[in-house]
């Protein structure tokens, strides 16, 4: 059971009610220590003093504001509690605004909010239900480990979840910040009418269980295989910038590929409790098809590190250095000399 991060009272109007905060996302990035090359002493950071090198305690470590050339003004943690707003206990909904007019841009990390007990239920869902029936965010600040945050309440299926936001003063202007930006929408000339064909094709329902973080799988594959003293995959190079000369087609050839995969990538492989592919289902991945030379419509739906098992599987040499394209030229070829050599 997860535990509270955060606990106080949620207050609109004059109704309040007790919640705690429960972190609603985990992070799944593999983590290294930091080694010494060539040994495997750990590196270590220490808080040591500027002037002395000594290590100091964390109990006689204090917050200091610099307001001259090492002049400090010094300020104690007590101090950042008896000035937090309801001593960083209270969630005020202070306005209810629509949902969908907040901006992306703004929205910072989810929390879950949770009745601190069963006799606050009524309320809690009150809220609840109130939020969903009206499809508005309740506007709120509050104070964590010494910070104030601005948020989101917002209502899901049973749950009310907790969005911090960032300030205004946080949030650049693109217009001053960035270096090149269009000067005008695009016309309604044949490209665009194109794209919308395109996005209309390869349109779908939101399935998050669709998408996987490939790069933190190629990371476990990586230590695995280093571990096991076997070669790993390069990653394949990023495509080129489209040419606008080119850009027509481009879009038509984007266009023909979507609706011949359906519009949609198929879902990734279905993975272990562990996160690895069974050995059964490296197989079914990896093992080149003996009635009939793969298509090379088929190959471009693997990824770079299929493409190099199957590379692997039948010993195509050279493989290592291969790009994803000169894998695919190099299966196709092996494909086709495999049916010729059945053939005669």
């Amino acid at each position: 059971m997860a535990r509270a991060i955060w606990t106080g009272v949620i207050t609109f109007g004059l109704v309040s009610v007790p919640v705690g905060l429960f972190t609603a996302t985990e992070d799944h990035t593999v983590h290294f220590h930091q080694l010494q090359r060539g040994t495997s002493d750990r590196i270590r950071n220490r808080r040591v003093n500027e002037r002395t090198g000594e290590e100091v305690d964390g109990g006689d470590i204090v917050k200091g504001f610099e307001v001259g050339e090492g002049e400090y003004v010094v300020v104690e943690p007590e101090e950042l509690d008896e000035i937090a707003p309801g001593r960083s206990r209270t969630l005020e909904i202070t306005d209810f605004v629509d949902l969908d007019r907040i901006a992306p841009v703004y929205f910072g990390r989810t929390y879950y909010v949770a009745p601190r007990g069963k006799e606050y239920l009524k309320v809690y869902d009150l809220l609840r239900a109130a939020l969903a029936e009206t499809d508005k965010a309740g506007v709120a600040t509050f104070v964590m480990r010494g910070r104030q945050y601005l948020t989101a309440l917002r209502a899901e299926d049973r749950v009310l979840v907790l969005q911090t936001l960032h300030w205004a003063d946080e949030v650049r202007d693109p217009v001053r910040e960035l270096p090149e930006l269009p000067s005008g929408r695009a016309g309604r000339g044949k490209e665009l009418d194109m794209a919308l064909r395109l996005v209309d094709a390869l349109s779908g329902p939101w399935e998050p269980d669709r998408y996987r973080d490939t790069y933190q799988d190629k990371v476990r594959e990586l230590v695995r295989a280093k571990a096991e003293g076997e070669q790993v995959a390069v990653a394949q190079e990023a495509p080129r910038a489209t040419n606008v000369v080119d850009l027509m087609d481009v879009l038509q050839s984007s266009l023909d590929r979507a609706k011949d995969t359906g519009g949609r990538r198929p879902p990734a492989k279905a993975r272990s409790s562990t996160g690895k592919q069974s050995s059964a289902q490296r197989r079914k991945v990896t093992a080149p098809s003996r009635e009939a030379p793969p298509k090379r419509s088929e190959l471009r739906e693997l990824s770079k590190a299929e493409l190099y098992e199957r590379a692997t599987e039948q010993d195509i040499a050279g493989r290592s250095r291969m790009s994803r394209d000169q894998l695919i030229d190099a299966l196709t070829g092996a494909g086709d000399r495999r049916k010729k050599t059945t053939a005669a």
